[in-house]
């Protein structure tokens, strides 16, 4: 009667515990938790029926039948769990099916570790005073029930580690390590199956949003679009400098392209490189003039390129995300570097980036364009054209762990200027109307290449795709 209790106990408990989904209905849940309870012993459980049968001498038909059908319905069972473990819920691609899959297994493998502990410790000792079980079967017992809890667990993993767009290559590697170190690797698991169901919940918003969006075109603007990369990357075919974005624009209805600009090329040479380009798209389109978004040092080749070299007629506004307009002070550190020093290090990069496409970098003046002085200068010369719309946007780190490639220029930007994105403060990224710092509610913030989808990933409450659609939306409503 105890046991009983025990087991009915463990079917509430797994009720709770299982609603991975809210949609599951109690039924469902009540006999995926006595199939977690018993499945593993169906080996035991076969032994004591057979001792029970003989004593009541049930003949050997009904045996085999009895025994028969529950065979049957624990490999449906298995199957449908480890096969088949999809929710009811809205699945929006056959990727997240997978996905919300392996969190569900999981979960359930998770489940029976604790279930299977509180029947290891207790309920085994009195079955084995109750039947007289062998050593040998207990033994079998307990290996089926090690390798029916590892394969679900394992299972569900892979599925997500498979599936995850969130799990990047170093947190994949973290993950699949920590799996080997008890206690801790409990904590890796539930980490995993709550990206799981963040990236699922992010993907059902997008899928609502688009449904509101049919054939309405928010980012079909007058002027088409001309993307201006910052320092240190080039524009290539197949490694996107932006990320997912432009595709997402080009789909609300953007017409967009590419600067083109050198990836260490002076602001000089560069502006030069992107006028050229902007002729050629508005030759070639017949637009009278086009609508620039620039990031980080793009935002000065942009700015020069207007004012200096008579292209203001061709450029209706210029959207500038973290170019540092005022200068970073990190850089005022870099340039008491050793002449000699900063120049071996300049070669060196000039001749991986002609390499690349470059033809003419030049890292040791384009870098030293970033110190405060060079700034303010740059700044008293180049001046606004008044026909341009000039608006700006900064992002933040929340903490040197929110971007670890940009830790150390955090913390030196921090303590010299404050709040800053891994390279350009907020105070420094202020142009034109300034539209506020772009950041979101949870500890790691938004970093300098975040902003361009860097990394292609999504993080919680900011969406940088649908950032960009609502910053050329807004353009379109103003005209541009």
């Amino acid at each position: 009667m105890f046991i009983a209790c025990i087991i009915i106990g463990l079917i509430v408990l797994g009720c709770i515990y299982l609603d991975v989904s809210r949609k599951i209905d109690l039924i469902h849940k009540s006999i995926m938790s006595l199939f977690l309870i018993i499945a593993p012993h169906i080996f035991m459980l076969i032994y004591i029926f057979n001792q029970y049968a003989s004593n009541k001498n049930i003949s050997k038909t009904w045996q085999g039948i009895i025994i028969f059908e529950c065979i049957i319905f624990i490999t449906y069972m298995w199957g449908k769990v480890n096969l088949f473990p999809h929710s009811k819920k809205q699945i929006v691609k056959y990727r997240l099916r997978i996905l919300l899959g392996g969190r569900r297994l999981v979960f359930y493998g998770l489940y029976a570790v604790v279930i299977q502990s509180v029947i290891c410790s207790y309920v085994y000792i009195n079955i084995i005073q109750s039947f007289e079980i062998s050593n040998k079967i207990l033994i079998t017992d307990i290996i089926i029930t090690v390798l029916f809890t590892l394969t679900l667990i394992v299972n569900g993993m892979l599925c997500i580690l498979c599936t995850s767009r969130r799990l990047n290559i170093i947190k994949r590697i973290i993950v699949v390590w920590t799996m080997f170190i008890p206690i801790v690797n409990v904590f890796v698991m539930i980490y995993a199956c709550n990206l799981a169901r963040d990236e699922y919940e992010h993907e059902c918003y997008k899928v609502d949003i688009e449904k509101t969006r049919v054939d309405s075109a928010i980012c079909k603007t007058k002027y088409p679009f001309v993307l201006i990369h910052g320092v240190g990357f080039r524009d290539f075919k197949y490694i996107n400098y932006w990320g997912r974005i432009p595709k997402e624009l080009i789909r609300q209805g953007a017409t967009v392209y590419y600067g083109n600009q050198e990836a260490f090329g002076t602001v000089e040479y560069n502006a030069q490189d992107i006028k050229e380009k902007i002729l050629d798209i508005v030759k070639e389109t017949g637009c009278e003039k086009v609508n620039i978004i620039a990031h980080s040092k793009g935002g000065l080749d942009a700015r020069y390129m207007v004012s200096k070299l008579d292209m203001g007629e061709y450029v209706a506004s210029i959207t500038m995300m973290s170019s540092p307009h005022n200068g970073v002070k990190f850089v005022d550190i870099a340039c008491h570097i050793p002449d000699v020093i900063y120049k071996g290090i300049a070669k060196a990069f000039n001749k991986y980036f002609v390499m690349i496409g470059d033809k003419n970098p030049d890292f040791y003046t384009a870098t030293r364009q970033f110190s405060t002085k060079h700034s303010k200068k740059f700044n008293e010369e180049v001046k606004d054209v008044e026909e341009i719309y000039y608006q700006s946007y900064a992002t933040v780190m929340k903490n040197l762990f929110s971007d670890y490639i940009l830790t150390i220029p955090y913390v030196i930007v921090k303590l010299t200027e404050g709040d800053n994105d891994g390279l350009v403060s907020v105070s420094s990224a202020k142009w034109g109307e300034f539209r506020g710092i772009i950041e979101n509610e949870h500890y790691r913030g938004i970093s300098h290449g975040d902003i361009i989808d860097l990394r292609r990933d999504d993080y919680k409450a900011f969406d940088v795709i649908e950032k960009y659609v609502e910053i050329v939306s807004e353009l379109k409503d103003k005209g541009y």
